[in-house]
């Protein structure tokens, strides 16, 4: 018998898809754009907020006759073995290509933020210190791994990257960023996506657009950005991810705009992502994002309204599960008041995603009976090596570190003991495994305590709480105080806890009013301070914080952001001197508890001035980080160069390494605009290199710049590069310029299409 065309993988697949439609019933087109969250709870603590209310009843087995779209987490709702999920799921498919009339299984969607959310997967480090690294070329092979890890049971689509830039810093989620620039943003971001998609798995980027810029730092709050901010800061890394790193999927996020929420906003998820950004994959919504249309946007009156909004601006599949795009939205398009084309455009893109994942093959069947390793050793190795390179040295001022390995350490604090303090909040022991404290955590977690006294096994270690996280008990000071004052050296391990809506000092839903250290911690700091014994900060953390309050007291800093399971043994490499530090912030550290929102692109009125008491330079900026080691730079003087307004220049240094220890120099471009038409940041990223260096080995890295790299938008809001002065700085940090290259831009103002450079090249040669 002949099959069908849709049925045929010798056809296009637009061809296919166009057979398919014309056959299917509208219930049949809109199961296809909803997910089905199985054995989500929808009371209780370990529910979000508002998700009662937003989730819809239904039968399972009268549901799946008529297809269905997606199935969500079946690996992140609740602990379950790897192999009898991955079986789990494939009976779930198997039962929904028996019970519908065309036999297509599901896409089964994940996130896999820091790692796969399930139990016994690898718990990687958070984006921030994806960010940290500066090392695009890890972080690809990250996200390949996660991939892979990810198809061999079954699913199909990751919900990751978070390519939101950082605004404010008290925002809870700012650990799920990669950081406050937003080109090392797009970088970064696009590596992952690549790694994803070379698995086979669908990238989703979110949060489609402007999430991170919600006014006073509350999660899911609305967003005052102007155009100009959104089209220089915003939409940037989103375009790279699409652009270069072919991610099939994008997530419309929850705030508003100027009052126009983005699951309502047919500019940004059709005009701008589709007819200008050529963008041909799948729009889903954030988890309840289209029921939020009508109960916290209130832009629609009933659900059918909500339905009708979000597929017109372009959302093709509402998750988690089914609210809007269910009976509501059959019932409207039966009445006339929702055009049966909207379903229509949006089931053919999920359609086509699913012919490209081979889900309308007639020989599909889900993989079965493969051993499942969802922490295999090669994962924990890259998990280690990410770890290393994202520890940030702060400070090391009275050159305390290395810690001398024979002697005696007291280690104080909450987060020196407790595995938790690696993760953060969409790791899987912190996401779910609370609300399940009988289940082990399913991975190994060393703690630094652990770690550093296997690290140093000659040292004498003792260890004293202190106090908690958040708790105001001070009882544990006076024991702790004791233990540090009877070491040579102190080691305050310090920071948060992530948890979700409130329940943590990180992570979704745990914003903060001020940039203080949690709880009583930084009381406790003072008080092993007053010991006299040199104290080494450690902060394991979400976001950096205030600590302009000990500058010039703490004999090092070293800054971890939630450095995943293997990031015990990280930071104790660091102390020990085993591990040269290599990470760069990538955010700022602030002074001062207050003074937000504040990152470091700033026009001059946002920079320090006579004209306000309040300094906003950050304690620690942007790029910022020291080693064990030191490097020398050398650019060879240039006169002043003049290129077009579409024109090329090259500038180049050679770094050496003239330590005695192996270490790694981050070179980084920033160029500074003098004069513009609208004000501009007074520098900004636009470049950078990672360089691992022998001692005595050098490198000369050499940075293709492009005028499109100065483009911003004008008062219209239109794209533009002006002709004009220009500055390159090479830079150690975005306050260490070590040279600069003068570019005079001539010719007319130009306006680059959406084809324009959005990378400056790098090439590096050894140097003898």
């Amino acid at each position: 018998m002949t099959p069908a065309p849709w049925r045929d993988p010798a056809l296009p697949a637009a061809t296919r898809v166009d057979d398919l439609l014309v056959r299917m019933t509208l219930e049949e087109k809109t199961a296809q754009l909803y997910g089905v969250w199985v054995g989500a709870a929808t009371d209780g603590d370990g529910v979000a907020p508002l998700q009662s209310e937003m989730s819809s009843s239904y039968d399972w087995d009268e549901l799946i006759t008529r297809g269905l779209g997606q199935l969500t987490r079946s690996f992140g709702t609740a602990p379950v073995d790897p192999a009898l999920g991955a079986q789990a799921l494939a009976r779930a498919q198997r039962r929904i290509t028996e019970a519908g009339r065309f036999g297509i299984p599901a896409v089964a969607h994940e996130e896999c933020l820091a790692g796969f959310t399930a139990w016994q997967a690898t718990a990687y480090p958070v984006p921030l210190a994806w960010g940290a690294a500066f090392d695009p070329e890890l972080v690809e092979e990250l996200g390949r791994r996660i991939g892979d890890d990810l198809r061999s049971v079954g699913v199909h689509q990751g919900l990751a990257p978070v390519l939101d830039v950082v605004r404010d810093l008290r925002w809870g989620r700012v650990e799920e960023t990669i950081g406050e620039d937003p080109y090392l943003v797009a970088t970064v971001a696009t590596a992952y996506v690549r790694g994803l998609e070379s698995a086979g798995v669908v990238a989703t980027l979110k949060h489609f657009a402007g999430y991170a810029a919600s006014a006073g730092a509350r999660n899911l709050a609305p967003v005052r950005a102007g155009a100009r901010e959104l089209a220089d800061v915003t939409l940037p890394p989103f375009e790279m991810a699409l652009r270069e790193g072919g991610a099939r999927s994008v997530m419309a996020a929850y705030n508003d705009t100027d009052g126009v929420p983005a699951s309502a906003d047919p500019y940004l998820l059709t005009e701008l992502l589709r007819d200008q950004w050529g963008f041909t994959g799948t729009v889903v919504s954030d988890y309840f994002g289209v029921g939020f249309l009508q109960t916290l946007h209130r832009v629609a009156g009933s659900e059918a309204e909500a339905a009708h909004r979000a597929l017109e601006a372009g959302v093709d599949v509402e998750l988690p599960t089914l609210k809007c795009y269910g009976e509501p939205l059959v019932a409207a398009v039966r009445a006339g008041t929702v055009p049966e084309s909207l379903v229509d455009r949006a089931a053919r893109r999920v359609l086509l995603q699913k012919c490209e994942l081979g889900l309308l093959d007639e020989d599909w069947r889900p993989e079965t009976g493969r051993p499942v390793d969802l922490d295999s050793p090669g994962n924990r190795a890259l998990a280690r090596r990410l770890a290393e390179e994202s520890v940030v040295l702060l400070d090391n001022a009275d050159g305390v570190l290395p810690l001398a390995p024979d002697t005696r350490i007291a280690v104080i604090g909450p987060r020196a003991d407790d595995p938790l303090a690696m993760l953060g909040c969409y790791s899987f022991p912190s996401h779910v495994l609370t609300h399940h404290p009988e289940v082990p955590t399913g991975v190994d977690i060393p703690t630094v305590l652990d770690a550093l006294r296997a690290e140093l096994p000659d040292a004498k270690v003792t260890f004293a709480r202190g106090c908690g996280v958040t708790e105001p008990d001070r009882s544990g000071f006076a024991e702790a105080v004791a233990r540090a004052a009877e070491a040579d050296v102190c080691v305050a391990v310090l920071g948060d806890r992530a948890g979700l809506f409130g329940r943590g000092t990180s992570g979704e839903g745990c914003d903060v009013a001020d940039l203080g250290l949690p709880g009583v911690q930084g009381e406790l700091l003072d008080a092993l301070l007053e010991t006299g014994v040199p104290v080494v900060l450690v902060l394991l953390t979400g976001r950096p914080y205030a600590l302009g309050r000990w500058r010039d007291r703490l004999g090092g800093v070293v800054q971890a952001f939630f450095p995943g399971e293997e990031g015990g043994p990280a930071v104790a490499g660091v102390l020990s001197g085993r591990v040269g530090p290599s990470g760069r912030l990538p955010v700022s550290v602030p002074r001062d508890p207050g003074g937000q929102p504040w990152t470091y692109l700033q026009p001059p009125l946002g920079l320090r001035n006579e004209v306000s008491n309040l300094d906003p330079t950050p304690l620690y900026p942007f790029g910022h980080g020291r080693s064990y080691t030191t490097f020398a730079w050398e650019a060879a003087e240039v006169p002043e160069a003049e290129i077009g307004t579409d024109g090329s220049y090259d500038v180049a240094v050679t770094v050496r390494n003239t330590g005695g220890r192996a270490g790694a120099e981050v070179v980084q471009l920033y160029l500074h605009d003098p004069v513009a038409s609208v004000t501009r940041p007074d520098v900004r990223l636009i470049g950078y290199r990672r360089l691992e260096l022998a001692p005595g080995e050098a490198r000369r890295v050499t940075f293709r710049f492009h005028a499109d790299l100065a483009a911003f938008a004008d008062r219209t809001g239109t794209r533009i590069v002006e002709p004009g002065a220009l500055e390159l700085r090479l830079a150690a940090s975005s306050a260490d310029v070590r040279h600069t290259a003068r570019l005079n831009l001539t010719g007319p103002v130009r306006r680059p299409g959406t084809d324009r450079h959005l990378r400056c090249e790098t090439e590096v040669e050894p140097v003898s």
